[in-house]
């Protein structure tokens, strides 16, 4: 299995008699998480799972909102910080079809078989085909406005790799193993389920031009930079970032944006929050429980 410039490595599988060339998820968490009975429809409380001490600030579990805890003056925001119940829609953090989903190493899909009712294709430049190249119609839409932008911007982008199926994780995955071992494979690939792909609201992009896909240098291609100062304001946020695997559970992956809406994603930004977990007021997810 050829490996990929900086960390990450390309499986060439068939699924469905079509061949596709599947990237490595960005997200794997360990066990089940209860959904929300608040769905994800708009007006409702956001909802977390609740860990041994209790529902991150923040979150709702019963229905009330907790109140955030303040950020430290001149500092970066505070992970115990959920300023989610502020906002004007609230939708749930453990439905899988909710646009806030959290799923990282503490955090799987609930079921982890998960299939979207809506994928399409979003109207952009692919580098990728099948089921790799879909989205939410949502996600999608909004996808297709953002590339034209960047475009417009003299930083085109490619579709690189977006929806994966549990099936073709579990394919993916097993491959890691298959050649490195699962604890090196668990650094490398999500677990079937457990992969933001999965939700059908994750894309990785490339530069139009094709240089550094996949590797740490594409930060400095013209797509990575467009998309670090401007995804925020068509609803995507860049997953992982630099200095916060500690958080996250990956190292940064500048080519990975997940969509959260135009509301949460401007505000995460506008209040200087690096990970999406610490926005929520939640618990750092560095490995798998």
């Amino acid at each position: 299995m050829a490996t990929l410039p900086g960390r990450r490595s390309v499986a060439k599988f068939l699924v469905g008699g079509t061949a596709l060339a599947i990237f490595a998820a960005c997200t794997a968490p360990a066990r089940p998480v209860p959904s929300s009975s608040s769905g994800s429809k708009p007006g409702t409380t956001a909802a977390a799972a609740p860990g041994a001490d209790g529902p991150p600030a923040g979150a709702s579990v019963s229905g009330e909102s907790t109140a955030p805890s303040p950020q430290p003056a001149g500092g970066a925001p505070s992970p115990a910080a959920s300023p989610v119940h502020a906002l004007t829609a609230t939708f749930s953090l453990t439905d899988p079809s909710s646009p806030w989903v959290l799923v990282n190493k503490h955090h799987p899909l609930n079921p982890v078989g998960y299939e979207p009712p809506d994928l399409v294709q979003p109207q952009v430049v692919l580098g990728s085909g099948g089921e790799t190249a879909l989205l939410r119609v949502e996600a999608a839409d909004a996808a297709g406005r953002m590339f034209a932008a960047a475009a417009a911007a003299g930083a085109a982008m490619t579709l690189l790799s977006s929806y994966r199926s549990y099936d073709t994780q579990l394919a993916l995955y097993n491959n890691y193993v298959a050649g490195f071992g699962s604890d090196d494979a668990d650094t490398k690939s999500a677990r079937a389920g457990y992969s933001e792909h999965q939700t059908g609201l994750a894309l990785d992009i490339g530069d139009a031009g094709g240089a550094c896909a996949f590797d740490p240098c594409f930060a400095e291609q013209p797509a990575a930079a467009w998309a670090a100062g401007n995804c925020h304001r068509f609803g995507f946020i860049v997953r992982y970032q630099l200095g916060k695997d500690g958080m996250t559970g990956f190292f940064a992956e500048p080519w990975h944006l997940r969509y959260v809406g135009v509301e949460v994603a401007t505000d995460l930004v506008a209040k200087g929050y690096g990970s999406y977990e610490e926005y929520l007021g939640l618990e750092p997810a560095p490995a798998y429980l």
